[in-house]
């Protein structure tokens, strides 16, 4: 049986997937921290936000089309720059993910103690856990199909505030107070000047997160070329419902009465007094977070799996059951989710809110390297060539903002102390590759089979 009759993907459900994947409580909650740093210039945030996520799914697609893998961007920076590349990549992108989903598990439980507040915030976690081993236990099929079901059910959970906030727009809702209306100069429009600006771009960064779980997927196209337009389809929506979103949120409420604990669409709907808005708008936090975090866990059991069969990671990881689930390699993902929804619980608030910014920088330079990369695998023209570098020029500001931030900045350096600790492994391994045969890369069995 040829790779490709085996792939039955078609791009409109790999950008419906996207949308699964990535719309997450980095929008429905995070968005309020951009909002309060940015004021209403958040919106130009998440404009380049867009465009640099945009970039980076567009360059692994084209990679993916040309080079198709089941390592994704850890096999192709191990193409670009060597084995220390590919084997540091996907240590990076699985140690944070893991840090990532204890937090996500943690507010789960969190959410769900709004309808439950007796249940103990450990169980629920621990419940949630399970679903989302549940839900990777069926298989890609099934891991598709949830993830389009959660994709639908996010989409019209914000389509319904975009009704609602249309409705108070045009004056059909009257609220308790006047909306606060359009800045109506430029000082108003950036009311926390650049600075603010600048600071508020990583929260309309981690609004687009997933971008590299679908990354993963697009080897499972039919047609692998079509990826790009996927992600193009798939982006122009987000960042519509995006930008009108936050838009109309901005239009109904002045950007210095959001919180950074309460959802920016809950807190703009609040005045008309609405009974059910709270209750919909707490499903679709759990419901966008489940699926970010199962999303998360299917991407690093399939990166373990990769790790497993270049040498990077124990080969036993590698092995695969009945339906082509990888047991083991899902063995270590679950006890490495217990010990992460452990830490979660016991450290303080901001020493784990501190790892789990400093996670989220980690998923951005493993978008840098998905650009460097592409820079090194592909001839690029001369719009090619400005894309990337303008990709990698919003990546910086966006990492480099959170230095200017006081809640983001011990992320910053912690983030910097992990890489220092897996560039250290790495150089460790260095010496046992040089006294080992070099495992085949699985994108040169592609070439192979290509040319046979």
């Amino acid at each position: 049986m040829s790779a490709n009759s085996q792939k039955k993907m078609k791009w409109w459900q790999l950008s419906l997937l996207g949308v699964g994947c990535i719309i997450g409580t980095g929008f429905f909650l995070g968005s309020s921290i951009g909002i309060r740093q940015g004021g209403p210039a958040v919106l130009v945030a998440f404009l380049f936000a867009a465009l640099a996520t945009y970039i980076v799914f567009d360059s692994l697609a084209k990679l993916t089309a040309k080079h198709p893998t089941k390592g994704s961007f850890s096999s192709y920076a191990k193409k670009a720059f060597g084995h220390w590349a590919g084997f540091s990549n996907g240590w990076v992108y699985w140690s944070s993910e893991m840090l990532i989903m204890g937090s996500q598990l943690t507010a789960l439980g969190i959410f769900t103690q709004f309808w439950f507040p007796d249940v103990p915030l450990w169980l629920l976690a621990t419940i949630f856990g399970v679903l989302g081993l549940l839900v990777v236990l069926t298989g890609i099929n099934g891991f598709e199909r949830f993830e389009n079901i959660f994709a639908v059910v996010k989409i019209a959970a914000i389509l319904m505030f975009v009704i609602i906030a249309s409705l108070a727009l045009f004056g059909v809702l009257e609220g308790d107070q006047d909306p606060a209306g359009v800045p109506t100069t430029f000082g108003q429009f950036l009311a926390n000047g650049w600075l603010g600006l600048w600071t508020s771009f990583i929260y309309a960064f981690y609004a687009f997160g997933g971008i590299e779980v679908m990354g993963i997927m697009a080897n499972e196209l039919k047609d692998p070329k079509e990826g790009p337009k996927s992600g193009k389809v798939m982006l122009t929506l987000l960042t519509i419902i995006y930008l009108l979103s936050i838009g109309l949120a901005l239009y109904l409420l002045s950007w210095d009465s959001f919180t950074t604990e309460d959802s920016p669409f809950v807190l703009a709907l609040e005045q008309y007094n609405l009974s059910f808005v709270p209750h919909v708008f707490n499903g679709a936090l759990v419901i966008a977070g489940f699926s970010t975090m199962v999303a998360s866990l299917y991407a690093i059991t399939t990166m373990l799996v990769t790790l497993a069969k270049a040498g990077d990671a124990p080969n036993g990881l590698s092995k695969v059951g009945k339906r082509n689930i990888p047991y083991r390699a899902l063995s270590l993902t679950t006890s490495g989710l217990v010990v992460s929804i452990i830490v979660s619980l016991l450290l303080p608030d901001k020493i784990y809110e501190y790892l789990t910014t400093a996670a989220g920088l980690m998923l951005l330079y493993t978008w840098m390297f998905i650009l460097l990369s592409f820079r090194k695998l592909i001839s690029l023209g001369g719009k090619d060539k400005f894309l990337n570098l303008f990709g990698l020029v919003l990546i910086l500001l966006a990492v480099t903002g959170t230095l200017f931030d006081g809640a983001s900045r011990p992320g910053f350096f912690i983030s910097l102390l992990f890489l220092v600790l897996i560039a250290i492994v790495t150089l460790f391994m260095r010496k046992r590759w040089k006294n080992q045969p070099e495992p085949m890369d699985p994108s040169s069995l592609w070439d192979k089979y290509e040319k046979d």
